[in-house]
Formats: structure tokens, sequence, C-alpha cells
């Protein structure tokens, strides 16, 4: 190489890391990961108002669709509720200390089954009632150790139950009617709840409540004794498929002997099944279990199934002997009262204090299969078709007065419920098909969105009892053994923040 080719090299390689260099100062350096939100950026208000008609092709002769709780009333206009929630939601995967609150409160004809005892379920003699659904507050523990590789969670509170497929809360349900597996479960519980990310595909559930629909202390608990509620879920296929197994055990009868004193008796006349007069049990250690398996299938983006299975033990329960139609725990009364007194039976009530006295217990189990295939933007198609099995007549049940359901769970006088005989057990099939529409609406102010749910259903006793309710002017006595109806709810959502 020739000398005086140096100089020219020397140079060009001198401008070129001058170009490099210029360029790189010209180049922007990587963004910073933005700040997380503060805490009040996600705080939310909103709710929905709800109404709705359950149309009973059988014309029932009191009004009443049996086997269903917020949708009871037959052929008539019903308000349901409006619902305001305000949170603060968690973020479960944070890797610090993250808290949050959640307040809910209905206005409506639904908030009549959804009352805790001890709180505002006498407020309003209307069947249009009002009580909170949720106060609680959350907590995410990033406690990670071999156990709990996501940390905890942590709610206190008032919260709705970990059991079953269908909610409370209206527009995350597939349609407007409720399963028997939701109407006849649990609703409600007072208590602390923990979910342990022990996985990313497994979380262990475990809590302590004062049990169904109660509050805490008296009048708030109906017999002063906890409840378990606990499982676990597992989330699998990248969240594709769920499964949720969720029991709630603990007592539920009520400490109240369930009526007035009855001259003709000589002691309190119970109205209901369920409460210590019929139940040969201490009502603070006898249990009911409430279990669910719940599975959630995504199929395709469009496609989901879901199958929902419940078994129900009830173990204090039994109403009456067979030998007299005399409840057990009333023989002595019976001897004392009427020393000449013959039962329905046939047999004298001076022996019935020498007869064994043993709970029989109430059981119920089903399953419910539901599709949804989202057609588009505007419609998705749901069906559901369920097994319920009342094998004793206990859980089935209508409540028509105005505070008939929370009588019942505080044990108080309820001649106005309705229960089915005893010891006879009804099996329901209930077939529904239905779709949820929700149009494209202008924007508007505070209001974002539309849900209408119109459903066909048909339900019928597979046993040959004849547990429905049909019009006088048929033949017969007002009973049917099926009920076909068209329902159909408006929701309209709302968001405040």
């Amino acid at each position: 190489m020739k000398w005086y080719s140096l100089p020219v090299i020397t140079a060009a390689s001198i401008a070129a890391t001058m170009a490099g260099a210029a360029d790189l100062a010209n180049k922007k350096a990587p963004a910073a990961p933005p700040p997380p939100p503060a805490w009040l950026d996600t705080l939310t208000i909103d709710g929905y108002v709800e109404g709705g008609v359950a149309m009973n092709f059988n014309q029932p002769w009191n009004g009443i669709n049996w086997g269903h709780l917020y949708t009871d009333r037959a052929n008539t206009p019903t308000f349901n509720g409006a619902v305001l929630t305000v949170q603060r939601p968690l973020d479960p995967k944070s890797d610090t200390y993250d808290f949050g609150f959640k307040a809910q409160v209905q206005l409506g004809e639904d908030m009549r089954y959804n009352h805790l005892t001890g709180t505002t379920e006498y407020w309003i003699k209307n069947r249009t009632q009002v009580g909170p659904l949720e106060a609680n507050v959350q907590a995410h523990l990033p406690w990670k150790t071999f156990l709990s590789q996501g940390g905890i969670d942590v709610k206190a509170g008032i919260f709705p139950t970990y059991n079953g497929a269908e909610v409370m809360y209206a527009k995350d349900n597939l349609f407007y009617s409720h399963s028997y597996i939701f109407n006849f479960g649990p609703f409600l519980h007072t208590g602390v709840m923990t979910t342990t990310h022990v996985r990313e595909w497994l979380d262990v559930y475990a809590g302590v409540t004062t049990g169904v629909n109660t509050f805490i202390g008296w009048p708030g608990d109906n017999n002063g004794s906890p409840s378990f509620h606990g499982g676990f879920g597992l989330n699998l296929l990248d969240g594709n498929l769920t499964i949720l197994g969720i029991v709630h055990h603990g007592p539920e009868n009520p400490k109240q002997i369930g009526g007035p004193y009855d001259p003709g008796f000589g002691f309190p006349v119970a109205s209901w099944p369920n409460t210590p007069f019929f139940c040969v049990c201490n009502p603070n250690s006898t249990a009911r279990t409430y279990a669910n398996l719940t599975t959630t299938w995504k199929v395709t983006e469009n496609l989901t199934l879901i199958t929902d299975m419940a078994f129900n033990r009830e173990r204090g329960w039994n109403p009456a002997s067979a030998l007299g139609n005399v409840p057990q725990n009333s023989y002595g009364l019976y001897d004392q009262f009427f020393p000449n007194f013959v039962t329905p039976g046939g047999w004298p009530t001076t022996v019935l204090s020498y007869l064994p006295q043993h709970p029989k217990g109430a059981e119920s189990y089903a399953i419910a299969q539901y599709a949804s295939y989202k057609v588009n933007d505007i419609f998705k198609i749901n069906g559901r078709v369920e097994y319920y099995r009342d094998a004793n007549n206990f859980f089935v049940s209508a409540f028509p007065g105005y505070f008939d359901a929370i009588n019942f769970l505080h044990g108080f006088y309820c001649p106005s419920c309705i229960a089915r005989p005893a010891n006879v057990g009804t099996s329901y099939l209930a077939l529904t098909a239905g779709m949820t529409i929700t149009p494209e609406l202008p924007k508007l102010p505070i209001i974002t969105g539309l849900i209408l749910r119109p459903e066909v259903r048909w339900d019928t006793a597979v046993n040959g009892t004849t547990p429905f309710f049909r019009g006088l002017n048929y033949n017969g006595n007002g009973q049917s053994r099926s009920q076909g109806m068209f329902n159909m709810d408006v929701i309209i959502p709302f968001s405040l923040l």
C-alpha cells in the first residue's frame, strides 16, 4: 500500500466513527416502563338496572312459578333491582402488597332472597327491598413460598358464595331465570376467605363464615356456630379450561322454635320443616353441606361449555316419624299434653317417648349443562339442561310473602311458606333456550349498553309427581306435572366513574 493512501483511510475511519456516534446520539433511549397506576386510579363506580317478566302458560291460580325465586311472579312485570357497585379491585399478580375493597347494594324485588339476617331485612314492607350484596376489604399478600408461588389473597366481610356456575350479579349470567342449583343453594356469606395461588394452574380456597345469608351476632347469626367454605380451582389450557370444586359446610338450622303458642296443642306450632321443632338435632352442631363442581371449557373463541354438578345434604332434618306423622322431638310433648291421644298412624301417644329418635336427613343432587355460542358482537345463543333430584322435598320451596324467605332463615313463624309433601321426593327436569342480545347504542352519558335476554323454558317432574301450579279452570286441583314459560329481562348497565 502506498504511503499517501494512509491519510485517506484514516480520514474515512474517523468520518465513519463520527457518523456512527451521531447516529447513536440521534437514536432515542428505550422507553422506561410506565409507572403503576395510583391506588385510586383503578376505583370504579358502576352498576345496572334490571326488570323483566316471566310468562307462565299454566296460568297458575296463585300466581307462583314453582321452582323459581327471582322470577317467581307469574305473568307480572318484575323490578328485579338496581345495583350500585363501588370497588377498587386487587391486582392478583402484583409482586407487592395490594389492597382493595368492594361495596355493593341492591334495591329491588330480588333483594327479598338476598338478605342477610340481622341487617336490613325488615326495613321496607314491600316486594321491593334494599340491602347489601357485598361489603368487604381485600388484600394481596406477596408471600411467595413453595406452597404459594403466586401469593395469597384475603377477603373479609360480606361476599357472594363461591358455589355454582350462576351468580347473583344478573348481567354475568346467561339466562334471566335461574337453575334449581342456584335457587336452592347458598347466596351470601359473612366471614373471611383466603385464596392461595399455589401454582399458576392451582388455587386453594379456605375460609370461615357465619353460615348462609347470615350476619354476625344476634339476630345476625341464626344458630351461633361457624361454617367452613373452601375448595380448589384448576386453571388449564392457558385458562381455556377451569375446574372449580367448592364446599360450604356448617350448621344452618335456626335456634328459634318456629311458631306462636297454640292452646289447641299446648306448645308452639312450627310452620316449616326446617326448625328445631322438626329437627332431631342440636342446631349449633348439625351441619348442612353444599358442594359444587363447576367446569368451564372455552372450546373455541365463540363456543363455551359449562357443567355444574351439585350435592346438598342436611343432616338433622326429619319432620315426622313413620309411625304417626308426629315430629320425633315432639314425642314427649304429645305424651305430656295428650296422654290418651291416638296419633294419625294409630299409635297411642303414651308410647311415643319410648321410641328411638334418629334424624333422617335430607339430600338433593343435580347436574346442569350449559352451552353458549357467540354469533357476533350482538347475538349470543344459550342453552341449559338441568336435572335436579330433591330426594325428600326439603330444598325446593316457595316464599310468596314479603318476608317469607327471611322469616324462614330466622326460624320465625311462616304460614305462607310453601313446601311439597315431605319424604316423597321430586325429580325435576328443566330445559331452557335463549339469547343474549347486546345491540349497538349511540354514545350516551352514564349508560354503557343494553342487554336483552329472551328465553323459553320448560320444567317437568320426571317421577310422576305434580309440583307445579296451574289455573283452577283446568281439570284437577290446581297442580300440574309441568310448566312452560316465556321469560325476558332488560338490563341497562351504567358507569359513574
